[in-house]
């Protein structure tokens, strides 16, 4: 009896462990987050707040806070990431023109801005004015000439080399993680795994800075994909600061699937692409919930965006189009052609580009980034910067290849013969036969197709920020804009053909090649990403080209169908393979007839099962089975003997709680028993303290039995987001 009585006077000592102490139910680095246990200790949370909101008016106040804190951690996303985006649009519109020339009134201004506010600028001439020098004007005051040449060229690589080596110094030196395009990495945190400093402070920061400085020096990669992973930086910031979301992975992973929406809402000017794309491509776990605070938090983005007006032409993007032409049934015919180069490339491109990275990362290549970046760049401005097509910047190229040939253009692609005795109105202009610059432009775009799809494969994947969105669209314009331009001459010159004689009057405007153009970009990009929805919806949103959606879709399908054929994943699944992220891919069949039990560890003829017992191990028993093993938990049984279930603990809350113990409660020794059971087990008199665990004991973990099948554990798994599955016959 006096032990009995000694017990419970111990007993509010031993019932410590009924506060929290701090770090329980986090998790390690590199490990994947319990969504189930996450989800459980929300609602728990949210019912504390709504029972104590009736008790006072402060609490009210305080469960109205909480109820609205989404929707503002939304509203600062929006903000800083638009924000962001204006900010990094006008500074690579600067340094990209920079590596040409500089503006003499006020050198912060691009090539563009500098000759708006010149009074002396002729319509024909618009890019020429005095206040904009190229850099041989400057120094050597000659502005034709091979020496000017010469000189402009050298500079330009120059720069070029100047911009991608500090960017990739940037990059080595304060943030690692600020490499690549980041999709593939937020693919896999979103899907519950933890890369800690992925999204922090300093990579946002040196992400920012260096994507202005690798897209301005002319390497052919885009910004749209590492915006997405700026603006997930942003959404970790600030869901840091509520505790709502701190203290919760769960939780704080639907703000950054609304943050990848924002993300792309700013890179394309499309909030609705946004939300589908994080929908389809990127989120793991999407509630309708979190589908309404996407769209709001896109929503503020593009506003953002849209008030800072990077372009100067109050839209949201560069290639804003408009044809004035609709499409004929016998152009279905080219466009699914477009679909299926698309799908060609996107497998090419993907199987290549792959490959190169096992070589970066398994021989001697990997060891020098730097110099590898240094390399490519030097041999991407020497060989850009005789093609006009390769030197300018690829938005700048894909803004002119979706471009439609009105009376006003002075591009080469627009250099038709005109009919002298044309009178026509200016808008509408009839098909005509190509001229000599058409000519050039045909050859200069196929040399500068073969040199982007060549160059990308080496280019994504180093140790800079890298996007693959503008590059892919590149390569498909081009071949796009080719074909439009050959189906065009076609029509022109063979319109008593039974295809074209339906709809093709001689002197009727009826092949707009600039719209070949935009299917072949749709059809590239979705043969690389293996989007299909929030493709079709960037891409319209993204050209306004509404009446288009039709040829938009057969392409981007037709690629889709191409390219799965070789090869399920798209470029950011074979990358997380590649880097070894643990991803259970909603879309994965699971094609094997096994069942638990062949599955299970340990197998037979293995040590057997690393257990606890509920109340006959002492705390060194427990301390040498941490030490002697990595599992991250353990199952706890009631003994050794009868191994039934009664729950299971994690090994990190074992590890603190024991240390704990030992700091915080008199009499807790090496031989004290631990139990997880209500009530202390009857223990001898002398016996230390013992010490009660069953707060950190989940009772009720995922259990199957041996015989169920391994693709309904798979599934359960991917539903669930589990993070262990205990495998038990007859309990």
């Amino acid at each position: 009896m006096v032990n009995a009585g000694d017990m419970n006077g111990s007993g509010n000592l031993m019932d410590f462990l009924d506060e929290p102490f701090p770090d329980v139910g986090t998790y390690e680095d590199f490990h994947t987050i319990d969504w189930l246990r996450e989800k459980s200790r929300d609602t728990d949370r949210h019912r504390k707040i709504t029972s104590k909101s009736k008790e006072s008016i402060w609490e009210f106040i305080k469960s109205l806070l909480d109820a609205w804190s989404g929707w503002v951690v939304m509203l600062l996303i929006g903000l800083l990431a638009g924000t962001l985006a204006g900010v990094i649009d006008l500074a690579v519109d600067w340094m990209t023109d920079l590596k040409e020339g500089v503006c003499l009134s006020a050198f912060w201004y691009s090539h563009e801005q500098c000759c708006w506010t010149s009074n002396e600028t002729t319509f024909d001439d618009r890019d020429k004015c005095p206040q904009w020098q190229k850099w041989s004007e400057l120094l050597v005051s000659q502005s034709e000439g091979a020496s000017a040449y010469i000189l402009n060229y050298f500079l330009y690589i120059m720069w070029a080399l100047c911009f991608a080596f500090l960017a990739v110094s940037l990059v080595r030196v304060f943030a690692p993680y600020a490499c690549g395009s980041g999709i593939p990495e937020i693919k896999t945190i979103l899907s519950g795994f933890i890369i800690r400093g992925y999204l922090g402070k300093w990579t946002l920061l040196i992400k920012t800075v260096t994507l202005v400085l690798v897209v301005s020096s002319g390497l052919s990669l885009g910004k749209e994909g590492p915006l997405v992973h700026v603006a997930c930086c942003c959404g970790n910031f600030f869901s840091s600061l509520f505790s709502k979301y701190s203290k919760n992975e769960g939780k704080r992973r639907e703000v950054l699937s609304a943050a990848a929406a924002a993300g792309v809402s700013v890179a394309f000017g499309a909030p609705i692409g946004g939300v589908l794309f994080s929908l389809e491509e990127v989120s793991y776990y999407f509630p309708l919930k979190t589908l309404w605070r996407s769209f709001f938090a896109a929503l503020v983005a593009a506003f953002t965006l849209r008030s800072i007006n990077p372009f100067g032409n109050s839209r949201l993007v560069l290639f804003y189009v408009e044809y004035h032409t609709p499409w004929y049934m016998a152009e279905l015919f080219p466009f699914i052609l477009l679909g299926v180069f698309g799908g060609l490339w996107g497998t090419l491109f993907i199987r290549c580009n792959i490959a190169w990275c096992r070589r970066r990362k398994t021989t001697r290549l990997g060891k020098y980034p730097v110099l590898e970046v240094i390399a490519i760049t030097a041999i991407t401005a020497i060989i850009a910067y005789p093609n006009p097509y390769t030197r300018r910047s690829t938005s700048e190229l894909i803004s002119e290849l979706f471009n439609d040939c009105g009376a006003l253009e002075s591009s080469q692609l627009c250099d038709y013969i005109n009919d002298p005795n044309m009178t026509r109105p200016v808008d509408d202009i009839p098909d005509r036969p190509a001229g000599p610059g058409v000519y050039t432009a045909m050859w200069q775009l196929a040399l500068a197709l073969v040199f982007k799809i060549v160059i990308t494969i080496f280019t994504f994947g180093m140790k800079i920020p890298s996007g693959l969105f503008i590059p892919s669209m590149a390569v498909g314009a081009m071949a796009g804009r080719m074909v439009g331009i050959g189906v065009e001459q076609l029509a022109y010159h063979r319109h008593d053909w039974i295809i074209f004689r339906n709809w093709c009057r001689p002197g009727a405007d009826c092949v707009t090649p600039g719209l070949y153009a935009m299917v072949g970009a749709a059809a590239c990009l979705g043969g690389v990403t293996r989007m299909t929805v929030s493709l079709v919806v960037i891409m319209f949103e993204l050209t306004g080209g509404l009446e288009y959606i039709v040829p938009l879709m057969a392409a981007a399908v037709t690629s889709k169908w191409v390219a799965d054929a070789f090869g399920k994943e798209g470029i950011y699944e074979a990358h997380i393979h590649l880097n070894g992220y643990p991803f259970l891919d909603v879309k994965d069949e699971f094609t094997h007839r096994t069942l638990a039990t062949d599955v299970m560890r340990p197998r037979r003829g293995e040590a057997p099962l690393s257990v606890l017992t509920q109340d006959s191990m002492t705390v060194e028993d427990v301390e040498t089975l941490i030490k002697e093993t990595d599992y991250n938990g353990f199952p706890v049984v009631v003994s050794k003997d009868s191994e039934r279930l009664i729950g299971f603990a994690q090994r990190r809350e074992l590890i603190l709680a024991i240390k704990n113990a030992r700091q915080r409660q008199d009499g807790v020794v090496s031989n004290s028993i631990v139990y997880f059971t209500e009530d202390s087990p009857e223990l001898p008199p002398n016996s230390p303290h013992p010490l009660k665990l069953r707060r950190i004991l989940n009772l009720s973990p995922f259990t199957v039995t041996d015989h169920t099948p391994m693709e309904t554990v798979v599934d359960i798994f991917r539903k669930l987001g589990l993070r262990q599955c205990l495998v038990t016959r007859s309990g």
